[in-house]
């Protein structure tokens, strides 16, 4: 009798881990299948936008058009994740969607004039290091056995003082090497991010707060955040290296 209750208990742990395991490898595919729509929804915007050399003109050329894409990026960064778990189902989409459009916009100046210096390819070399950064440290962040939860005010903090120095550096010092030496700090912060940020997601799943598609938003979000932040400071130092 006691072993048939051993047996029992034994194939009833692998068979609930099992289910666990299908159901995490089910949400994290919805979660990267959402960052790549997003990626590819960024890269079609960006070159409708590259295509009309007059408007990236005066999205580059400074005030307000300049500025608004970065304003409304962060704005939606700071109520994303009250709306996606609050609000409706259609403003948590709307809000994933205008984020990845803004992006978009925000890029579009810079890779129109990489194309224009004839620096296309540096333009897919960055995006296939990014990848592969994004995916080896995303990777790191949902094997890790390690918690990296104590990571996540450092994170922020150094995020926040990388925005500063940016913001400093277009307005004021307008420095090539303060340019490079922020750009490989962010690679490194947002290299971290993405380990944290993916083992974040994945522990939502186990504490059985993330099963609906709102959570899937919601992880989609944060990695195509840093994603995106990764491919601009990449492409940043391939310009900067290449013009040296």
């Amino acid at each position: 009798m006691n072993d048939t209750r051993r047996n029992y208990a034994a194939t009833t742990a692998r068979t609930g881990g099992l289910a666990i395991d299908q159901g995490l490898r089910q949400y994290m595919l919805g979660v990267y299948n959402y960052m790549a729509l997003a990626v590819a929804g960024t890269g079609l915007v960006s070159l409708a936008i590259a295509s009309n050399p007059e408007f990236v003109q005066t999205l580059a050329r400074g005030g307000v058009m300049r500025w608004l894409p970065f304003i409304g990026i962060l704005g939606i960064g700071f109520i994303a994740p009250r709306v996606i778990f609050s609000g409706s189902k259609a403003a948590a989409h709307g809000l994933f969607w205008a984020y990845a459009a803004l992006w978009g916009l925000a890029i579009a100046p810079m890779l129109y004039y990489f194309n224009q210096a004839g620096l296309a390819q540096e333009i897919y070399k960055a995006f296939f290091i990014t990848a592969a950064t994004f995916g080896a440290t995303s990777l790191y962040g949902y094997t890790a056995k390690r918690d990296l939860s104590g990571m996540a005010t450092f994170l922020f903090m150094a995020s926040i003082g990388l925005i500063i120095a940016m913001v400093l550096n277009v307005l004021i010092f307008k420095s090539t090497i303060m340019s490079l030496v922020t750009s490989g700090a962010v690679v490194l912060v947002f290299s971290a991010v993405t380990a944290y940020e993916t083992q974040m997601i994945k522990e939502m799943y186990r504490e059985g707060s993330a099963s609906n598609e709102r959570a899937s938003i919601f992880g989609a979000f944060a990695l195509y955040g840093s994603f995106v932040t990764l491919f601009t400071h990449i492409l940043n130092i391939l310009g900067i290296m290449r013009s040296e």
